[in-house]
């Protein structure tokens, strides 16, 4: 991979079906030992024609590919198409519309959109180490604006004063010069605040937020510092100009390029965002790697991901 240092690199390097196998196998199985991925047996022959594995374990279903087991698993879409597919969201700063992969993968739309997420939930990355040293944390609220409303819409009591009426409420911890964690909230009342600092955020640490009431009460497990934005933005080591940068790369993501997020999905663009952003120091090749290493295991249907089934898929919090 050392090779791929752009997008048209991958492009014609994963165009050659063999350059993608050797890339999954790679990745799959780093001792070159295949094994089947239901019953772990390396037990197992390359059929070159159908371009499947055929285990000799004593079970069902005992062919597998080089998709079973992963993210990609029961789509009829080549590795030659959801690679590059996956370069793109990986590694596009602002993200990447599904119209536009599909123009571009020849694909259609629906089955773009169905791709990206399946991606998104690879880029997931689940940790329980929590943040320390100095910590900005700070929510904002996603949704549309009340000038852009249709008309219907604007009639009637609160919308002169909508503000956060209707739009979901996101928190964010942010590690200065590390990582940031963020988490879609139903309220930001101080319970919810606090549990979500406390999971998040080692004792001790040095902790910055806005004059947000709901935040008092932190000072007896943190160095709590306190910016009242009425007067000043910054005040020495106290801002949380950090987070607000996270919040405005967020947002022009999600209005310059996915326009319109329901919030049934928000938290996936979230840890589309945040991936990258904590991946920022790395190389693309090295962010597409890291995430291709996280596609085992992971599932995703479309009946999940349209609220039509009950199974929950795999989901990291604190990420």
């Amino acid at each position: 991979m050392e090779t791929l240092t752009g997008l048209r690199n991958a492009i014609i390097y994963f165009s050659d079906i063999e350059h993608c196998r050797e890339f999954m196998v790679e990745l799959r199985w780093p001792d070159g030992k295949v094994q089947c991925p239901r019953c772990k047996s390396e037990h197992v022959l390359w059929i070159a024609k159908e371009r499947v594995w055929k285990c000799y374990g004593k079970h069902d279903h005992a062919k597998f590919s080089l998709k079973t087991g992963t993210i990609f698993e029961d789509s009829p879409i080549p590795l030659e198409k959801w690679l590059p597919a996956a370069w793109l969201i990986i590694n596009c700063k602002n993200g990447i519309s599904s119209y536009e992969v599909s123009r571009d993968l020849g694909v259609t739309q629906k089955s773009a959109w169905f791709m990206m997420h399946r991606v998104r939930l690879a880029m997931q990355s689940g940790t329980f180490e929590k943040l320390s040293g100095e910590v900005e944390a700070d929510e904002t609220f996603i949704g549309g604006k009340a000038r852009n409303m249709h008309a219907s819409k604007k009639v009637g009591k609160g919308y002169r004063h909508r503000g956060i009426i209707n739009k979901t409420i996101v928190m964010g911890m942010l590690e200065r010069g590390g990582k940031v964690r963020t988490q879609v909230l139903q309220d930001r009342e101080q319970e919810t605040l606090h549990s979500q600092i406390r999971a998040c955020i080692e004792e001790g640490t040095s902790l910055y937020t806005d004059e947000w009431r709901p935040y008092t009460g932190l000072s007896e497990d943190y160095v709590h510092q306190v910016i009242n934005h009425a007067e000043k933005y910054v005040d020495g080591r106290v801002h949380t100009n950090g987070m607000e940068n996270f919040w405005s790369l967020l947002k022009r993501s999600l209005t310059g390029t996915y326009v319109s997020v329901e919030p049934f999905h928000l938290f996936r663009y979230l840890d589309e965002q945040s991936f990258r952003f904590n991946e920022r120091k790395s190389t693309d090749a090295e962010r597409f790697v890291k995430v291709m290493k996280q596609i085992v295991g992971r599932r995703l249907t479309f009946d999940q991901l349209t609220g039509k089934a009950d199974k929950p898929q795999l989901q990291m919090r604190p990420q």
